[in-house]
């Protein structure tokens, strides 16, 4: 199956492109990256020795009329025109938005938390939430979340039966490729390495609302969440912490029970065992999540931890588990459940 990526160029493009390389049914055929146009894939992205001797193409629609789906990895706000000039030579193509531009259904939330015109709403990628996989599985389009919007709406969707949703902490650590391949002074390794910084401090932060919109339509519950991130020492992944008050006692025993329940046969979402923390490093280069619940009877509150890689299960990993559910693979095809390490 022809593949297009519109975006190659970028952490989460390069991420795709090697996840790709290797996958049994799907074939990249056309590579864009506007601002990279006619270089090697290599001098961008040299751990990717597959691609000697292919470069990156200027974007053109007629780049894509012979791709089956396409996978947009642009900067937010990039991605509706890019899918406007496509479909107009090819109206049958199917997309997978890794960008944000398709996320929210409410115009008011994008104009507040992104600015300019909303694009539209489409299916929302999240697969392991109850209902969304056959939503995903008759679309033509998906909106691929966000990282921090995957690793809370996966922590804190199993809570609805236990919780009032609507006064949830979150805190959750990134790593600097979550802020894009441009250069920029405040992540040079002299002003990172050995700190930790929040920013977008005060319930700012864009992925605010489509976590409250994911949850709340999994859980019919009103959802509001107090979200502070942070940027971590590190180039990948995310670690979150998820809190949140119990309208009814259990223990954590019973609550591990149920997050085993939920997340059963669900291959990418590993609940932890007993005294075993979420590490970053041991989802790194995978496409899992991996959990850790406890209840503190002290503050009656559930706590959830959870581990991500943010080029993966956070983006370009969930972007080739959606096309595969899209296209009627096995989800799995080409990724990885094992992390790295270290």
């Amino acid at each position: 199956m022809k593949i297009g990526i519109v975006g190659g160029s970028g952490y989460a493009g390069g991420e795709l492109l090697r996840i790709l390389a290797d996958h049994p049914v799907f074939s990249v055929e056309a590579i864009s990256a506007h601002s990279n146009a006619g270089e090697p894939i290599t001098s961008v992205h040299p751990q990717l020795a597959s691609y000697t001797g292919k470069s990156f193409s200027a974007f053109s629609p007629e780049l894509f009329t012979s791709s089956e789906l396409v996978f947009l990895a642009l900067p937010h706000g990039e991605s509706a025109s890019a899918v406007a000039t496509i479909t107009s030579l090819k109206p049958s193509m199917k997309f997978i938005d890794i960008g944000a531009d398709f996320r929210l259904e409410d115009p008011i939330a994008w104009e507040k938390y992104y600015g300019g015109a909303h694009a539209g709403h489409w299916v929302y990628g999240l697969p392991e939430i109850a209902g969304n996989k056959e939503k995903i599985k008759g679309a033509q389009k998906i909106a691929n979340p966000g990282c921090y919007a995957t690793a809370v709406a996966l922590a804190l969707t199993p809570l609805a039966p236990f919780a009032h949703l609507n006064d949830v902490v979150v805190v959750a650590a990134s790593g600097t490729s979550g802020a894009g391949r441009s250069a920029k002074t405040h992540l040079l390794a002299s002003a990172i390495m050995g700190s930790m910084t929040s920013y977008k401090f005060g319930g700012v932060h864009q992925h605010t609302p489509e976590i409250e919109q994911c949850v709340s339509e999994a859980s019919g519950k009103e959802v509001r969440i107090s979200f502070t991130p942070m940027l971590a020492p590190m180039v990948r992944g995310i670690l979150a912490t998820i809190t949140v008050k119990l309208d009814q006692f259990v223990s954590t025993d019973e609550l591990r029970s149920h997050f085993l329940s939920y997340y059963k046969n669900q291959k990418f979402v590993a609940i932890l065992e007993e005294g075993q923390m979420p590490a970053t490093s041991s989802v790194f280069g995978s496409n899992s999540a991996h959990i850790q619940v406890a209840v503190d009877s002290h503050t009656k509150r559930a706590i959830v931890s959870i581990a991500i890689d943010n080029l993966g299960k956070g983006a370009a990993g969930q972007a080739v588990q959606n096309a595969n559910i899209m296209c009627g693979l096995d989800a799995s095809s080409g990724l990885s459940v094992q992390g790295l390490g270290i």
